[in-house]
């Protein structure tokens, strides 16, 4: 059915705009005076004049979204904002959850399924660059205050400022937006660097390099990441590494992109991107490989007892199809620490992956004898890559490692569950784990 507005409301509409326009006017005036003042020779060396900049810079950057509260309900905010109404509503879906997103003359709010209010984005902020100038507001406070009577205040209000930063960065990354998520990842860092605050934000920095590269801004990326390796933050698993020898690469210097994989290598055995990255640069090149078991050696003679040193070592010769020298590897791992699941996995994986190898090749076999001799190598590969998956499901204590080895060993004793009772109850078993993602 239609909806009919009275005139008493539909006047009430047209109004908002107006009040909401006197008040920014209102806002910025007063960051007009405050920068006058500020003009003044004379107060101009009043550290108070400097804050007075900064907190009207800071009332109007929160003007927009001064009565709404993040995480609220939906009908909450209804009544916490008043006479203050959507102008439109609509359903959209972002990085795949579906959001209400209702919008505002000036802000857009985002609820999730629950109603709860998951993003908030100010479309028309009361003026530009608000934040900058409180920064470089608090800046100029700082060298005035000879007395440090200030500093306390001053540090609070940078704080502040790096945190709208960063709920920008994380917003705007979330919409897609990775260049602007870039900018206001920089900012951050900058808003707590240096004096008064003396901050090293390295999540911010790093963050700052990443999402440049996902914008393909690769010199700013290779900057940002160059400077959080800098200050020891590599990011998870050293992606930092491997984001910057990609960066090279893409430049073409190959020199350049294989030298960081070696020292993020040394740093980080255990990580994929990095020892792929490592293969794919010596394969490339027509180089010998060789120089990546030197690494691991020498990284054995320092910590010989690291039984993820021999798990890496197994897995550099996986991807090279070193089949047989995998293989010992793998099992090596059980030697150096009976515990090690991640020994029994690999060792587990390996044979699957070889059983799955084995039966393509049976299916365009012809020849009955041959094609039944496969079939054979294909259930001992089986049987082989069993005990090892049993093993590491026991020693796991991660319910998604544990799901992820059930699902190898579902299918498996899928293969086998007419052999015997107690593979179909194994069968039986892994299968209800899989599906129902809990691990017994």
């Amino acid at each position: 059915m239609k909806k009919i507005i009275t005139a008493t409301l539909a006047i009430a509409l047209f109004a908002a705009p107006v009040f909401a326009q006197k008040s920014n006017d209102a806002l910025v005036a007063a960051i007009n005076k405050a920068k006058a003042t500020c003009e003044n020779p004379k107060k101009a060396e009043n550290v108070n004049t400097w804050l007075t900049l900064a907190k009207k810079c800071m009332d109007a950057y929160s003007a927009p979204t001064a009565t709404v509260i993040p995480g609220s309900n939906r009908d909450e905010l209804a009544l916490l904002m008043g006479s203050e109404k959507p102008v439109s509503t609509e359903e959209v879906v972002i990085a795949g959850n579906t959001y209400l997103k209702d919008i505002y003359a000036n802000k857009e709010l985002y609820f999730d399924a629950n109603n709860s209010l998951r993003f908030i984005v100010v479309t028309k902020p009361v003026a530009e660059n608000l934040l900058e100038d409180a920064a470089a507001a608090y800046r100029t406070a700082y060298a005035k205050d000879v007395k440090a009577a200030k500093t306390k205040d001053i540090v609070a209000g940078l704080q502040t400022i790096a945190s709208h930063y960063t709920e920008d960065a994380y917003n705007t990354y979330t919409f897609g937006d990775y260049s602007a998520s870039s900018v206001a990842f920089a900012k951050a860092a900058e808003a707590v660097a240096g004096d008064p605050v003396n901050i090293i934000d390295t999540a911010s920095i790093y963050n700052a390099g990443f999402t440049a590269y996902y914008a393909g801004e690769y010199e700013r990326a290779e900057k940002y990441i160059k400077d959080a390796i800098a200050v020891e933050y590599y990011g998870e698993d050293g992606a930092a590494f491997s984001t910057l020898a990609d960066i090279y690469a893409k430049r073409g210097d190959d020199a350049a992109s294989r030298a960081i994989l070696e020292e993020g290598f040394v740093k980080f055995p255990q990580s994929q991107a990095v020892l792929i990255g490592l293969i794919n640069n010596y394969l490339n090149k027509g180089d010998n490989p060789d120089k990546l078991f030197e690494l691991i050696g020498e990284a054995k003679k320092n910590e010989p007892e690291n039984v993820s040193l021999y798990y890496v070592e197994g897995n550099i010769n996986k991807e090279l199809g070193r089949f047989e020298q995998a293989v010992k590897c793998y099992g090596d791992c059980a030697v150096v620490n009976p515990d090690y699941e991640f020994g029994y996995i690999g060792l587990g994986v390996i044979w699957y992956e070889k059983a799955v190898e084995i039966s393509d090749k049976a299916q365009v076999e012809f020849n009955d004898a041959k094609y039944n001799a496969l079939i054979a190598e294909r259930n001992q590969a089986l049987m082989n890559a069993l005990e090892p998956f049993e093993k590491s499901y026991a020693l796991s204590g991660d319910t998604s490692v544990k799901v992820g080895v059930a699902d190898y060993l579902k299918n498996i004793y899928f293969l086998f569950r007419n052999d015997k009772p107690e593979y179909m109850a194994a069968y039986e078993k892994y299968n209800e784990i899989v599906k129902s993602g809990v691990a017994q």
